[in-house]
Protein backbone atom coordinates (compact mmCIF):
# COMPACT_ATOMS: atom_id res chain seq x y z
CA UNK A 1 0.00 0.00 0.00
CA UNK A 2 1.26 3.45 -0.94
CA UNK A 3 2.37 5.67 1.97
CA UNK A 4 0.88 8.66 0.12
CA UNK A 5 -2.55 7.13 0.69
CA UNK A 6 -1.86 6.93 4.41
CA UNK A 7 -0.75 10.56 4.51
CA UNK A 8 -3.86 11.69 2.64
CA UNK A 9 -6.12 9.69 4.94
CA UNK A 10 -4.44 11.29 7.93
CA UNK A 11 -4.87 14.73 6.36
CA UNK A 12 -8.60 14.05 6.04
CA UNK A 13 -8.82 12.78 9.60
CA UNK A 14 -6.95 15.83 10.93
CA UNK A 15 -9.04 18.26 8.86
CA UNK A 16 -12.27 16.76 10.19
CA UNK A 17 -10.94 17.00 13.74
CA UNK A 18 -10.05 20.66 13.15
CA UNK A 19 -13.47 21.51 11.75
CA UNK A 20 -15.16 19.99 14.78
CA UNK A 21 -12.76 21.81 17.11
CA UNK A 22 -13.29 25.13 15.31
CA UNK A 23 -17.09 24.80 15.48
CA UNK A 24 -17.31 23.45 19.00
CA UNK A 25 -19.65 25.60 21.10
CA UNK A 26 -20.57 27.71 18.04
CA UNK A 27 -23.99 28.40 16.60
CA UNK A 28 -24.98 28.86 12.99
CA UNK A 29 -25.21 32.58 13.71
CA UNK A 30 -21.61 32.60 15.04
CA UNK A 31 -20.56 30.71 11.94
CA UNK A 32 -22.28 33.22 9.62
CA UNK A 33 -20.75 36.23 11.38
CA UNK A 34 -17.18 35.00 11.92
CA UNK A 35 -15.31 35.34 8.63
CA UNK A 36 -12.15 33.82 10.08
CA UNK A 37 -14.02 30.74 11.30
CA UNK A 38 -15.92 30.39 8.03
CA UNK A 39 -12.72 30.71 5.98
CA UNK A 40 -10.84 28.22 8.15
CA UNK A 41 -13.59 25.63 7.80
CA UNK A 42 -13.72 26.10 4.04
CA UNK A 43 -9.96 25.58 3.84
CA UNK A 44 -10.28 22.30 5.75
CA UNK A 45 -13.03 21.15 3.38
CA UNK A 46 -10.72 21.93 0.46
CA UNK A 47 -8.05 19.74 2.08
CA UNK A 48 -10.56 16.93 2.58
CA UNK A 49 -11.79 17.01 -1.00
CA UNK A 50 -8.33 17.30 -2.52
CA UNK A 51 -7.03 14.46 -0.35
CA UNK A 52 -9.92 12.17 -1.32
CA UNK A 53 -9.25 12.96 -4.97
CA UNK A 54 -5.59 11.93 -4.60
CA UNK A 55 -6.16 8.60 -2.82
CA UNK A 56 -5.80 5.60 -5.10
CA UNK A 57 -9.22 4.68 -6.45
CA UNK A 58 -8.50 0.97 -5.90
CA UNK A 59 -8.29 1.65 -2.17
CA UNK A 60 -11.47 3.74 -2.08
CA UNK A 61 -13.35 1.12 -4.10
CA UNK A 62 -12.87 -1.37 -1.28
CA UNK A 63 -15.12 0.76 0.96
CA UNK A 64 -18.73 1.66 0.33
CA UNK A 65 -18.97 5.42 0.62
CA UNK A 66 -20.07 8.15 -1.83
CA UNK A 67 -16.48 9.32 -2.46
CA UNK A 68 -17.65 11.72 -5.16
CA UNK A 69 -19.31 13.90 -2.51
CA UNK A 70 -16.16 15.24 -0.78
CA UNK A 71 -14.57 15.80 -4.20
CA UNK A 72 -17.66 17.59 -5.53
CA UNK A 73 -17.93 19.67 -2.36
CA UNK A 74 -14.29 20.72 -2.75
CA UNK A 75 -14.94 21.73 -6.36
CA UNK A 76 -18.03 23.67 -5.35
CA UNK A 77 -16.08 25.60 -2.69
CA UNK A 78 -13.14 26.25 -5.01
CA UNK A 79 -15.08 27.22 -8.14
CA UNK A 80 -18.42 28.57 -6.91
CA UNK A 81 -17.12 30.54 -3.96
CA UNK A 82 -19.61 33.40 -4.30
CA UNK A 83 -22.55 30.97 -4.23
CA UNK A 84 -21.59 29.31 -0.96
CA UNK A 85 -24.25 29.54 1.72
CA UNK A 86 -23.04 29.21 5.30
CA UNK A 87 -26.13 27.12 6.08
CA UNK A 88 -25.04 24.48 3.56
CA UNK A 89 -21.56 24.28 5.08
CA UNK A 90 -23.02 24.15 8.60
CA UNK A 91 -25.42 21.40 7.57
CA UNK A 92 -22.55 19.39 6.06
CA UNK A 93 -20.53 19.74 9.26
CA UNK A 94 -23.38 18.48 11.42
CA UNK A 95 -24.97 15.90 9.12
CA UNK A 96 -22.28 14.46 6.87
CA UNK A 97 -18.83 14.89 8.34
CA UNK A 98 -19.16 12.22 11.03
CA UNK A 99 -19.96 9.56 8.42
CA UNK A 100 -16.83 10.45 6.47
CA UNK A 101 -14.75 10.47 9.63
CA UNK A 102 -16.06 7.05 10.59
CA UNK A 103 -15.16 5.66 7.15
CA UNK A 104 -11.67 7.18 7.28
CA UNK A 105 -11.13 5.62 10.72
CA UNK A 106 -12.22 2.23 9.37
CA UNK A 107 -9.81 2.47 6.43
CA UNK A 108 -6.95 3.58 8.67
CA UNK A 109 -7.57 0.65 11.01
CA UNK A 110 -8.14 -1.97 8.30
CA UNK A 111 -5.38 -0.95 5.93
CA UNK A 112 -2.74 0.50 8.25
CA UNK A 113 -3.63 -0.85 11.71
CA UNK A 114 -3.84 2.81 12.77
CA UNK A 115 -6.04 3.94 15.65
CA UNK A 116 -5.88 7.21 17.49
Amino acid sequence: MDDRNLQRLLHIHEAIFSIHKFCQDKTLENFREDDLLFSAVLQKFLIIGESVAKIDQDLLDKYTYPWYKPRAFRNFIAHEYFHIRPERIWDTIHNNLNGLDEMIRIILKDEYNYED
